[in-house]
């Protein structure tokens, strides 16, 4: 017994806890383009450009704004420019960033550090001078004047001074010899908490890209700061400039340096969907607001319409199973508060989760699935108590054979939607998502709290034996004692 109170306690407080902590932040489900509306970002090229090209960037930006495959973004082609439709995005300034940004990767030596107020010539140090005539070998035309902008001066093969990502209120400029090794030779990247250091970066590199990086490791390992260092730029900016902890990578490299979750998260996305093979006038690009593609009427009809439903499905079990009805209606408001909990989390969180219509659609069908549930258990007792047992004696039995049936169900409902989830697009993988989701807390709720409640009461003698409105009387049983 008191491995059910354990279990129904347990699943109640999580539930609780969960939502408490959502409405306590403030969380909410970000509502999709038909929902809501957006932002739409359109992109024109610059300088010469093929029609594959296009698409290929076009593909290239559909992947990085649909990471989970699930936001509902909208990407599509219009002439030579390509259009995105970014649902509940409220930050202007980073949808434009994120889906225009060439992603131009560096992996450069760094020679030294400057102020941010400094111009013109790097400190006269004799390492530095060093530096300096191996870029003169470069053709460097005057290493003292070197540039001081970013994506411009940004040349693989020159000696460059870069500005510093923003740290701390303030700016560092890099002086940096030429790029050891590029984009090309990574193979992908993703962004984790690094204990003690916050968020990073593992970038993973190509044979060629591992092997470059070695040799510029094993340059720079045994010198002195900064020169100890590799700069990793980003457009013209150095993102991060860690320091060689060995002269050799055998896997994959970590960038790390106070980075937040956020820019850990963009700068994983961008590289690890690639650069685009095409040039994007930053000065043309436009951002304006996209309403709502179903108006509010509609909207509230088809919310007044679910809720109907839900009083009809609410009262036929009442009517039909009596006190198990009251369970019924219980397990439905514990996997809505665990569904809206989970919807809210993964919508404000790295995941960029967006609730359309279609998951709306996801969710209302997932109702029957969860309702299904209780039904096959409740018929399960009513064979149970048929065939002479108690209802205390049976509730157990019932369910090990009961769940056997749902676990059944669940696990077509989840094959279902795993393949609709793979193979489809756009709206009809968020209808995938949220039925495949709901369904899986309904696994979690019938083990959890649907069985473990039944048991509980059908130990209660009067809740059993109650006329009219009793467990007995909801299983079709005349039961006399429990």
């Amino acid at each position: 017994m008191r491995k059910y109170w354990a279990y129904l306690i347990t699943s109640v407080a999580v539930v609780v806890i969960a939502l408490a902590a959502t409405l306590l932040v403030g969380n909410e489900p970000v509502l999709g383009l038909d929902l809501q509306g957006g932002i739409s970002v359109r992109l024109f090229p610059a300088g010469k450009f093929s029609s594959s090209s296009l698409d290929t960037a076009k593909n290239i930006i559909d992947r990085r704004v649909n990471g989970l495959g699930v936001s509902d973004a909208e990407v599509t082609r219009e002439g030579n420019n390509i259009v995105i439709d970014l649902p509940g995005v409220k930050d202007r300034d980073k949808a434009k960033r994120l889906v225009g940004r060439t992603a131009e990767l560096n992996f450069r030596p760094v020679l030294a550090e400057l102020p941010a107020e400094a111009q013109g010539a790097p400190p006269a140090d004799d390492a530095t001078k060093a530096a300096v005539a191996a870029c003169d070998a470069n053709a460097i035309p005057n290493p003292q004047a070197l540039p001081n902008t970013a994506a411009a001066a940004d040349k693989p093969d020159a000696c460059v001074v870069l500005p510093g990502r923003r740290q701390e209120q303030r700016t560092v400029r890099y002086f940096l010899g030429p790029a050891a090794l590029t984009g090309k030779d990574t193979s992908g990247a993703k962004s984790r908490f690094i204990q003690g250091q916050g968020y990073g970066v593992d970038l993973s590199l190509k044979d060629s890209g591992r092997t470059r990086f070695n040799q510029l490791a094993q340059q720079s390992f045994p010198k002195q700061p900064p020169q100890n260092s590799v700069a990793i730029v980003l457009d013209g900016v150095v993102q991060s400039a860690p320091r060689f902890n060995e002269p050799n990578f055998p896997g994959d490299v970590t960038i790390s340096g106070s980075f937040t979750q956020g820019e850990a998260g963009d700068l994983a996305n961008i590289l690890q969907y690639g650069a685009l093979p095409v040039k994007f006038d930053e000065k043309q690009q436009t951002v304006e607001s996209v309403s709502p593609t179903l108006g509010s009427d509609q909207l509230k009809s088809g919310i007044a319409a679910g809720l109907v439903g839900l009083a009809l499905v609410a009262i036929y079990m009442l009517l039909f199973y009596r006190l198990l009805g009251v369970v019924v209606l219980l397990g439905l408001f514990l996997s809505a508060g665990a569904t809206y909990a989970l919807v809210a989390y993964l919508s404000n969180s790295g995941f960029n989760l967006t609730l359309t219509l279609a998951g709306v659609t996801g969710l209302i069908v997932s109702v029957g699935i969860t309702v299904d549930s209780y039904v096959v258990y409740f018929e399960r007792l009513k064979d149970e108590v048929r065939s002479g047992k108690t209802v205390r004696s049976s509730v157990d039995r019932g369910f090990s054979r009961a769940f056997r049936t749902i676990l059944a169900a669940d696990l077509v409902s989840l094959i279902g939607a795993g393949a609709l989830y793979v193979l489809a697009s756009g709206s009809v993988k968020g209808f995938a998502f949220f039925l495949g989701v709901s369904t899986i807390l309904d696994l979690l709720v019938s083990y959890f709290f649907m069985h473990p409640l039944v048991v509980i009461l059908a130990r209660r003698r009067v809740l059993v034996r109650v006329p009219v409105v009793g467990i007995a009387s909801g299983l079709d049983t005349k039961e006399a004692t429990a």
